[in-house]
């Protein structure tokens, strides 16, 4: 659902994601950089529920239409990260290109950068005839893996 804008370098910070609203002609309102705040902070991925939540508890007094409109421009812009995740959508504060890791006894989602060798996103290519230009990994396992008896990956 995310459209990635064109920019010339990841955003990785907040300062970042401040920048490239100007870029865009975004306006930094009040609210924009209340959810953008809390996002760095929170360095995890949240509910547009969860965010209207928090801020609120912080005294930052804004609504949930302008939770859900501030979460939709900056993810359609390429600037927050929107997931489509079995209970609604979720926002997270990294844009570039990543992999998640799917905690499943939490139901919390990790971000990671993976970089695979090259020789597997060549057989990859050879394979389907579509040349890779990006990718990302999708994981699920159990943070609290003793209360899980499941085999390991390799069915052990």
């Amino acid at each position: 659902m995310q459209k990635q804008a064109i920019s010339t370098k990841p955003i990785r910070s907040l300062e970042d994601a401040l920048e490239q609203c100007q870029i865009l002609g975004m306006r930094v309102s009040r609210q924009r950089r209340f959810i953008l705040e809390l996002l760095w902070q929170a360095n995890e991925h949240l509910s547009a529920r969860e965010i209207y939540d928090r801020l609120n508890q912080q005294g930052k007094d804004i609504g949930h239409t302008s939770v859900y409109q501030n979460l939709e421009a900056l993810s359609s812009q390429g600037i927050i990260e929107c997931i489509e995740h079995c209970d609604g959508r979720l926002y997270g504060n990294i844009s570039d290109s990543h992999s998640h890791v799917n905690c499943i006894d939490t139901n919390q989602i990790l971000d990671v950068h993976v970089t695979l060798p090259e020789e597997f996103i060549r057989q990859v290519e050879q394979q389907t005839g579509v040349r890779i230009t990006e990718y990302t990994i999708n994981f699920y396992g159990y943070r609290n893996s003793q209360e899980q008896s499941s085999p390991d990956i390799n069915g052990q």
